[in-house]
């Protein structure tokens, strides 16, 4: 009999916050060299981190470890949210665009809270 086990790409968080991601990626490259350069790298960074910590504590063995990474991916979300209404105000982004982010931003939470609950029913170690 063989056993299905949930891989990093059947978690919600992870494969919206990777879509995320890319999504910045794309918006920043269409940026100009100052935007790209002061609030681009930030973004970007921020939104990366986001799917990288859900990426890395889904690798770690310990229960306790893996949630501390989600815990980072929500303060990488909150970070996102910062530079997302930073570049709507700074007229980087059209309004609908920072809807859009926005709706993943709200949305991502709720979610990464739903893996930490599973985690911390479902793990023994």
């Amino acid at each position: 009999m063989e056993k299905n086990y949930l891989q990093l790409n059947d978690l919600t968080c992870y494969k919206s916050s990777f879509a995320f991601s890319n999504e910045v990626w794309g918006l920043v490259l269409k940026l100009d060299y100052f935007a790209r350069d002061t609030i681009g790298k930030q973004f970007v960074n921020a939104a990366d981190s986001i799917s990288a910590n859900i990426a890395e504590g889904f690798g770690r063995y310990h229960k306790k470890d893996k949630i501390k990474f989600y815990y980072y991916s929500f303060g990488s979300v909150k970070e996102c949210v910062d530079w997302c209404n930073k570049a709507l105000a700074r007229n980087l982004i059209t309004p609908e665009t920072h809807a859009k982010l926005s709706f993943t931003l709200d949305a991502l939470p709720r979610e990464i809270h739903q893996l930490i609950k599973f985690t911390d029913e479902r793990l023994k170690v």
